[in-house]
């Protein structure tokens, strides 16, 4: 699942979250490795929808790499050129 964030830190800042609980990178075994891959795909194909020239992808891991949800969710990032065009 995908929505937006409440705090945003781009034009575009989106979370991609697995509906299975895992709590963080921390708590991953080596079967959740289709899951994660998930995740990066999922923001890839999100990213074309939205028309992104560019984005960042990235994990908050643990409360302190910035992590304030004990579930696993990727941040997608961008929407800068597109304002700078605009």
């Amino acid at each position: 699942m995908a929505f937006k964030d409440i705090r945003p830190s781009a034009p575009v800042h989106l979370l991609l979250a697995p509906k299975r609980h895992v709590a963080s990178i921390l708590t991953l075994v080596p079967e959740d490795r289709g899951l994660v891959a998930d995740l990066i795909f999922a923001a890839k194909d999100i990213a074309a929808s939205q028309r992104l020239l560019g984005y960042r992808l990235g994990f908050n891991v643990g409360r302190l790499g910035g992590q304030m949800v004990d579930h696993v969710h990727l941040h997608l990032l961008g929407g800068w050129q597109e304002q700078e065009k605009g």
